[in-house]
């Protein structure tokens, strides 16, 4: 008879195992009783990042509530790169277009950094969760970013962990092609299947004593994305991609 039809693909927080029911928010269980319309006996995809993807089938349904039973087991939990993405954030609808394609792009990490030159005051991090967490159900990820508090770029950076790259994106034009750096053979096989992070500054760039305090930094490595200057949310994507393309899953 094949795999039952699955209606939607969702993530949950609770631990998923076979005949073990949980229930969904009141957000979830409007989705799915006044978006989709679906009755019990629909068949879901649910996942938390933990314990692989379940198929589920949908218990009960009413206002505000909504009970699943996940029934077995359609893909066990991956190891994924691990890829933070440091960002100074830019206007809402821009930083949510960044939380959604970095979640594509395999990003294990979003965090805001205050820079010289950060024009956004707050950030809105269940936003910013939310946006993540829609993009994982619907790119077929297994995970979800971690969204963490933004802090001042230099005080992320004075405790950074020793076995992370950070590669910036800088505007300037003398740094190398975002290939070159990391293709370089003095990088090595074991290095480039380490632990990365990619850094983008603001719409207005990183400022001059910025770039001159990162490019001192042992861990940070910089480089152009191209001959062009690209808007922040741009670079986010572009840089992401070669990132994949040379050192994470996408080889």
């Amino acid at each position: 008879m094949g795999e039952p039809k699955i209606a939607t693909r969702l993530f949950v927080e609770e631990t998923l195992g076979e005949g073990i029911p949980l229930g969904l928010d009141a957000d979830r269980a409007h989705f799915l009783r006044s978006v989709l319309r679906l009755a019990p006996g629909a068949h879901l995809a649910v996942f938390n990042g933990r314990d692989g993807e379940w198929l589920a089938r949908l218990e009960g349904l009413g206002k505000g509530w909504a009970s699943i039973l996940p029934v077995e087991r359609r893909r066990p939990a991956l190891l994924e790169p691990d890829i933070w993405l440091v960002f100074a954030p830019i206007k809402r609808a821009r930083i949510d277009f960044i939380a959604e394609k970095a979640t594509e792009l395999g990003c294990s990490r979003l965090q805001p950094v205050i820079t010289a030159r950060t024009a956004v005051e707050r950030v809105n991090l269940s936003r910013l969760a939310a946006n993540a967490r829609e993009a994982a159900e619907q790119s077929e990820r297994l995970t979800v970013p971690e969204v963490s508090e933004p802090r001042p770029l230099f005080d992320l950076l004075s405790d950074w962990p020793a076995d992370r790259r950070l590669l910036m994106a800088d505007e300037g034009g003398e740094a190398p092609a975002i290939r070159d750096v990391l293709t370089d053979a003095n990088l090595g096989e074991t290095a480039r299947n380490q632990a990365w992070a990619l850094l983008t500054g603001p719409e207005g760039g990183f400022a001059p004593e910025e770039r001159e305090r990162l490019a001192a930094l042992p861990f940070v490595l910089r480089s152009r994305l191209g001959p062009r200057i690209m808007r922040a949310d741009t670079a986010v994507v572009a840089g992401l991609a070669v990132l994949q393309a040379l050192v994470g899953d996408w080889r």
